[in-house]
């Protein structure tokens, strides 16, 4: 399969959608319009990108666009093409967000990409997520999503507090999430066509098998790796979805509350977490946050500072 990737403008999209009647509703989350034509898929985001993919998608794209030609890999990359082994195979990653975060949920997901599939992601701009804008991961990931088979999974804070109030530590959390992840994509794609599942390493393998609860799948081609999302393509797919829905639940959480709610554990989200304690209580304040990490008290004490 070929994978043609263009930028247009908003002009150019309209006269690519007059062509050819695209279908506009009932949609991905990102997706503007798609269409099957000639054997090929097309695919309108609303970042005004267009993804053609068939075997044909490079002539179906040059008939409908002849004045473009398909973007080229970012080459500020942090994945280069000669060192991480695990693009050359098809592999599953997994990776987290939220969890160093006070306010939202944790989220993982586990994505599955084939080694066709490579240059496609270096195309879209797939990099380690850390280094990417919270708008450059929301315009991948609602292309990624659209395409890849993956598993994302949502710890809300109620029952992340539930969990942790019973005694199990995030690294059990995450241990348990990232398993059921990668359980869940192994059961939408063929199994024949996996080489690796590429963890990005929260723990150590035998931690990590001690806490998952149920069975490994395919244990014997599980690989555990730090800074997983420079070494896998897999992981960084994952990482950037899982990011994403992080973003989307933080974007949330600020606008029901009507205030800024930072990420991270800083001194602003302490200053954020007491106005929340003042204007909501700090029962809305645990609902929305993890309990255990220390900011809750630090912002406790700022609201009682004010009042003295």
């Amino acid at each position: 399969m070929t994978n043609v990737v263009l930028k247009l403008s908003e002009s150019e999209i309209q006269k690519l959608i007059s062509k050819l009647s695209f279908e506009q509703t009932h949609l991905p989350q990102g997706m503007k319009a798609k269409v099957k034509h000639q054997g090929t898929s097309i695919s309108i985001y609303n970042s005004n990108k267009v993804m053609f993919q068939g075997k044909d998608a490079q002539t179906i794209a040059s008939q409908l666009l002849p004045n473009h030609t398909s973007e080229k890999p970012s080459k500020e990359s942090s994945i280069k093409n000669n060192t991480p082994k695990y693009n050359q195979y098809h592999c599953i990653g997994s990776d987290e967000a939220g969890s160093g975060d006070y306010f939202g949920p944790l989220t993982v997901c586990a994505a599955y990409i084939s080694k066709e599939h490579v240059e496609l992601l270096k195309t879209l701009g797939v990099d380690d997520s850390k280094k990417l804008t919270d708008k450059k991961i929301v315009e991948i990931a609602e292309q990624l999503i659209t395409f890849v088979p993956h598993s994302l999974l949502t710890l809300q804070n109620d029952k992340y507090n539930e969990r942790q109030k019973s005694g199990w530590s995030q690294v059990k959390m995450k241990a348990v999430l990232h398993n059921q992840a990668i359980l869940n994509v192994t059961q939408k794609i063929d199994n024949e066509a996996l080489d690796y599942i590429v963890i990005d390493q929260f723990a150590q393998p035998g931690v990590y098998k001690r806490y998952a609860l149920t069975e490994i799948p395919f244990s014997e081609k599980t690989k555990f790796e730090t800074k997983g999302e420079s070494k896998s393509l897999a992981i960084a797919a994952a990482s950037i979805i899982s990011r994403y829905a992080f973003v989307k639940y933080m974007d949330q959480i600020a606008k029901e509350a009507h205030l800024e709610i930072p990420k991270g554990a800083s001194k602003k989200v302490d200053l954020a977490a007491a106005k929340v304690i003042e204007r909501y209580g700090i029962n809305y304040l645990d609902n929305i946050s993890k309990k255990h990490f220390a900011n809750r008290n630090k912002a406790q004490n700022l609201v009682q500072q004010k009042h003295k």
